[in-house]
């Protein structure tokens, strides 16, 4: 296996173990694939896939992931505090090994028109998959939930999808299938309920606020804790990491005279992103040295 690429599918069901045990076995039933890791949330209400493999293969098993997300999963019945457009939200393709950003965006283009014209269900191609000028953004296309994705696409022009019908399918959505490089999913948990001060500390620490590179953030309640959160994505680790994140929240959050509870990986990162100091510093909820990446590709074979 001298090709590999990564997928990482989230999916709009953080709840149901019956269903993300059934989305699960059908990517693990396609041979030249291995599903890496799989993170759950109740609050946000969404699960997320580490899909590894041959090109194909990953292709193949991801389009039978969206194929049968789409009869389990109702969106008109979705509550969760994760902004989605779909069943399937977003489905990005990143190069790993022996595969080039040009060879995963012909496959984002390749499952996207097969979604659209199997599964009549409105597609559309984000960041470097996108082939408008410039590039189509994750975060405008979830802008204002599925009410606002649906009249955007109503006004016709950019918000024609690539692939698939002028609709959004009645309880799937639609779905984002994209490209990229490493994104890192990383969660830090405040200790307070105030969600106005998650939300202006995630506003100025975030790219769009003046704050850090590469940083996307978002702040947002969870019941089940009783807590507020910042959530955010690090689209490059290597000009804003992990403890530059925590550490613009620990600054923010010690104005507020509160502090931090704990901090979450949201699936798996390199290793060059988690040196062993941030192990400790960072406080990790549960730390599991499984979500690193190179880690778990030698546990199941991927040398």
């Amino acid at each position: 296996m001298n090709k590999l690429v990564e997928c990482v599918p989230n999916i709009s069901e953080g709840r149901d173990l019956d269903i993300i045990n059934a989305l699960a076995e059908v990517v693990q039933r396609v041979e030249n694939v291995v599903l890496l890791d799989r993170h759950c949330d109740i609050d946000h209400h969404r699960s997320v896939f580490t899909i590894v493999g041959i090109p194909e293969a990953v292709q193949n098993a991801v389009y039978q992931l969206i194929r049968l997300a789409m009869k389990l999963i109702d969106l008109s019945k979705h509550e969760g505090v994760h902004p989605r457009v779909g069943a399937v939200d977003v489905v990005p393709f990143i190069p790993l090994r022996g595969v080039t950003m040009a060879e995963c965006i012909n496959l984002a283009q390749c499952l996207g028109k097969k979604i659209g014209t199997e599964l009549a269900t409105p597609v559309f191609l984000y960041a470097q998959a996108s082939p408008l000028t410039p590039p189509r953004q994750l975060e405008a296309i979830r802008r204002g939930g599925l009410d606002g994705l649906s009249e955007r696409m109503a006004g016709g022009g950019e918000w024609i999808p690539d692939f698939g019908p002028q609709k959004l399918h009645s309880t799937a959505g639609g779905v984002s299938v994209g490209a990229r490089d490493f994104l890192i999913a990383y969660n830090v948990l405040l200790q307070t309920d105030n969600l106005s001060m998650a939300q202006a500390i995630a506003k100025s620490i975030r790219t769009s606020g003046g704050g850090l590179l590469s940083l996307k953030a978002m702040g947002v309640a969870l019941p089940s804790r009783g807590l507020v959160q910042v959530t955010m994505n690090l689209t490059n680790y290597r000009e804003t990491s992990l403890n530059d994140a925590y550490c613009a929240v620990q600054k923010e959050v010690e104005r507020y005279g509160v502090g931090i509870e704990e901090s979450e990986l949201v699936g798996l990162a390199p290793q060059a992103a988690i040196p062993p100091e941030y192990i400790k510093t960072l406080k990790f909820r549960n730390w599991n040295p499984d979500q690193i990446l190179e880690t778990r590709l030698v546990q199941t074979g991927f040398r």
